[in-house]
C-alpha cells in the first residue's frame, strides 16, 4: 500500500529549498503558504519579491521537484505570489494595483497587462451579498439552472475559497481531470462547475492569505477548460474583500446580481456590497430577497420571519432593478443539502417558478445593456 505524504514530510523536504539572498531555507524564512494534500495531490505557494518573480521560476520548479520526490506524492502545484508594496503616492493616497498580486507557475502575471474575459465565455454574472448567511449560493445555483433551462450554455465558478458550496450544492463528487494545461470542469444538470471544493476535502480548512486565493480564483477562471459558455455565474464570498476586487480587475463583469434577505441588518451590508460594484465600474443587474416570506404548508398562514419587501423598496431607493422574492421554503433547504436543486427536481414548485422570474428579469437587464461590458477600473486608494 501507498504511503501517504504528510504536511511534516513535505516541509522537511522544502527546508532543503534555500532563500536566493539570504541562505536560509524558504521554511524558516516563512515563504511558504499553507500546504494542502488531497489524495496524494500537494498544493502550496511560495512568497516572492514581485519585481523578481519571473527570475525565481528556478525557485518554483526546484520546490516542486523536492516535494515531488516525497514518499506518496502524486501530483504537486506551485504557484509564486507577490505581494506588492503600495506605490509612492502625493500624501493624499497611493494608487493600489489594478490586478491580483500573485504570479502563476512559468511567469510573473499583472492584470493591468492582460485585460479580456475567459476564452469562449461570452457573460459573466457575479452573484453577491455584503454579508454571509442570506442564501446567495443558493441563490447562484437556482439562477445558473434557470437560466440553462432558457437554452443557454452556462457554467458556475465557486469562487468562495474558504467557504465552498457548490459541491454539496449541485451534489458534486470526485475531482477535475487534467486536459492538456488545464482543468476540466465537472457537469451537473447541463451545467459545468467548477470549486475548490472539488480539489480538496470538504473538511480541510484554506489557511491561505489573500495573494493565495487571488491566485487560486484567477486559475479557476482561466486554467479551467470552460468550452463555449453564454454565461458563467460566480458565486461570489460574501463581503468586499480581495475575491471581489479580483474579479472586477481580471476579467470585464457583465454585471452582478446582490443576494439580501429583507431585514435592514442585512441589508445594510447588502447595499455596500452594491456600492462596491457601482465604484469599481460593474453594473449592478439587480436586487433579489431571499427568504422573502414563509407559507405555513399546513394552515396556509404566512409568516414574514425576517421582514418581508426591504430589498424591493431598496432597490428603488438606489435605482436597480429589483429581480425578484425567493420564499423561504423546506422544499428550498431539503433539495440543496441533497444536491438536488429546486431548479432541476422540482420544476413546477413554487420556488422553481421564483428563480425562473428573476433569472428573466438579469436576461432582461442584461439585454438592456446593464450588462454592457466595461474596463477594469483604475482603483485608488484613499487616506
Amino acid at each position: 500500500m501507498t504511503e501517504a505524504p504528510t504536511k511534516v514530510r513535505v516541509l522537511e523536504a522544502l527546508k532543503r529549498i534555500k532563500s536566493p539572498g539570504s541562505g536560509a531555507d524558504i521554511v524558516a524564512e516563512g515563504l511558504v503558504s499553507e500546504i494542502v494534500i488531497n489524495q496524494g495531490k500537494v498544493y502550496f505557494a511560495i512568497s516572492v519579491d514581485p519585481a523578481r518573480a519571473r527570475e525565481l521560476e528556478a525557485l518554483r520548479k526546484e520546490a516542486e521537484q523536492a516535494v515531488a520526490e516525497v514518499p506518496g506524492v502524486a501530483g504537486v502545484t506551485v504557484t509564486l505570489t507577490a505581494d506588492r508594496a503600495p506605490s509612492a503616492g502625493n500624501g493624499r493616497g497611493a494608487a493600489a494595483p489594478q490586478g491580483s498580486p500573485f504570479a502563476r507557475p512559468g511567469a510573473a502575471r499583472d492584470a493591468r497587462h492582460r485585460p479580456g474575459g475567459v476564452p469562449g465565455v461570452a457573460k459573466i454574472i457575479a452573484v453577491a451579498s455584503g454579508k454571509g448567511g442570506v442564501g446567495k449560493s443558493t441563490v447562484a445555483a437556482n439562477l445558473a439552472l434557470a437560466l440553462k433551462e432558457r437554452g443557454l450554455r452556462v457554467g458556475i465558478l465557486d469562487a468562495d475559497i474558504y467557504g465552498p458550496s457548490m459541491p454539496r450544492l449541485l451534489g458534486l463528487k470526485g475531482q477535475p481531470q487534467q486536459v492538456g494545461d488545464k482543468l476540466a470542469p465537472l457537469e451537473a444538470y447541463g451545467v459545468k462547475a467548477m470549486s475548490m471544493g472539488l480539489l480538496v476535502d470538504e473538511e480541510t480548512p484554506m489557511i491561505w492569505r489573500g495573494p493565495m486565493v487571488m491566485s487560486a480564483l484567477s486559475q479557476m477562471l482561466k486554467d479551467v477548460a470552460w468550452g463555449e459558455l453564454d454565461v458563467l455565474v460566480v458565486d461570489m464570498p460574501p463581503g468586499t474583500g480581495d475575491a471581489q476586487l479580483t474579479m472586477a480587475q481580471q476579467v470585464p463583469l457583465a454585471g452582478a446580481v446582490i443576494v439580501s434577505t429583507p431585514q435592514d441588518l442585512a441589508l445594510i451590508d447588502a447595499r455596500k456590497g452594491l456600492n462596491m460594484f457601482r465604484k469599481v465600474n460593474v453594473p449592478v443587474l439587480g436586487l433579489v430577497e431571499n427568504m422573502s416570506s414563509f407559507v405555513c404548508p399546513h394552515c396556509g398562514e404566512r409568516s414574514d420571519i425576517f421582514g418581508h419587501g426591504g430589498a424591493r423598496s431598496e432597490a428603488e431607493r438606489l435605482g436597480v432593478p429589483f429581480l425578484g422574492e425567493v420564499p423561504l421554503l423546506p422544499e428550498i433547504r431539503a433539495t440543496s443539502d441533497e444536491g438536488r436543486p429546486v431548479v432541476a427536481t422540482a420544476p413546477k414548485s413554487p420556488a422553481a417558478s421564483a428563480f425562473r422570474e428573476i433569472a428573466a428579469r438579469a436576461v432582461a437587464a442584461l439585454e438592456e445593456g446593464k450588462g454592457q461590458v466595461r474596463p477594469a477600473p483604475r482603483i485608488v486608494m484613499e487616506s
